[in-house]
């Protein structure tokens, strides 16, 4: 069986009605036909929104047929044991224009109970954001179930939900049934479990052209929801450094590093025993591996296989990625 490279996929767009232009003018290397370009879909397992590879002799293949010819070689050994033939991951870029959606995402439990699927826990880090741009992220008072229910019926959910200010580089963790939505002026990339689940909880009162409001997911919402653990602080605390791995997210459904660079970063992944993927916020990077060289721009996205262990990461001249895996 042929060698393994990094590889790279064809970004799948979404059109939304809160989307906006970033996507194509701040992550430059896109060219996006929709008006509203919402989300940009990276790297996708998910059935009929498979990621098709863009680079390589394995060009025009998508990755659920990569998954079920490289198994462990493609996300190693410990991933293949715990999600089979599916991709563990989502990742995405998205551009708000407009308020998304007040919702929340069900747990693993409650989505295996109720759907058979995962849960979809997920974190955001801030790529640009407008001046007074922000992120609504959990409660910012207890709230009763009572006050919740008048407050969805009263269209005043707002005054109970958590606003962060945010800029270029916050990051936010959000487990499953944190109450969240993205606020107008932010793009950010997002990094989630391989799950489509969402219950709308308001919608900002929104309709389309032609006048209908999106469904609200009430009830399920409720069900949902884990009330206490939504008073929480759900920002990323850390500290910048060049030229180092820093450590964002740690958690069972992913983790996540930033690389600040100006300069070469050695990587092994001798132990690792999964893919690495990175996401590339700013300026570019050659990523070699044995032959393989290739080139990362601003907006890319590169899955590197599992039986890949040693990579050099060159920046030209400077360049801010993002490093995701599965362990």
């Amino acid at each position: 069986m042929a060698t393994l490279y990094p590889l790279k996929f064809t970004p799948i767009l979404k059109d939304k009605i809160w989307g906006g232009n970033k996507i194509e003018t701040i992550l430059k290397h896109k060219i996006s036909p929709l008006k509203n370009c919402g989300e940009s879909w990276e790297i996708s397992g998910i059935v009929d929104d498979e990621s098709v590879v863009a680079n390589g002799f394995l060009a025009e293949n998508n990755l659920n047929e990569l998954m079920e010819i490289y198994l462990t070689d493609l996300v190693g050994e410990k991933n293949y044991e715990k999600f089979g033939l599916g991709f563990p991951l989502l990742i995405k870029f998205i551009d708000a224009q407009d308020n998304l959606s007040v919702q929340v995402h069900p747990d693993d439990t409650f989505a295996q109970e109720r759907y058979g699927q995962n849960g979809k826990t997920e974190m955001w880090h801030v790529i640009q954001a407008d001046e007074g741009a922000g992120l609504y992220v959990g409660f910012n008072q207890k709230i009763t179930a009572q006050q919740y229910l008048d407050a969805v019926e009263n269209g005043t959910l707002e005054d109970y939900l958590k606003f962060y200010p945010v800029k270029s580089g916050d990051t936010f963790m959000i487990p499953a049934g944190t109450v969240h939505a993205i606020g107008k002026g932010v793009l950010l990339a997002e990094i989630q479990q391989p799950s489509d689940i969402t219950f709308r909880i308001y919608d900002w009162n929104r309709v389309d052209d032609k006048g209908n409001s999106r469904e609200l997911h009430t009830e399920e919402a409720f069900d949902a929801i884990h009330s206490e653990e939504n008073l929480a602080d759900f920002q990323v605390h850390y500290e910048h450094e060049m030229n180092k791995t820093v450590t964002l997210v740690h958690s069972p459904y992913f983790n996540t590093n930033l690389l600040e660079m100006d300069m070469q970063v050695d990587k092994s992944f001798v132990q690792l025993d999964s893919f690495v993927i990175y996401m590339c916020l700013e300026g570019s990077a050659f990523l070699v591996s044995g032959d393989s060289k290739e080139r990362l721009e601003t907006g890319e996205v590169v899955l590197i296989p599992a039986e890949i262990d040693q990579l050099q990461i060159i920046p030209d001249p400077k360049a801010k990625l993002l490093e995701v895996y599965c362990s």
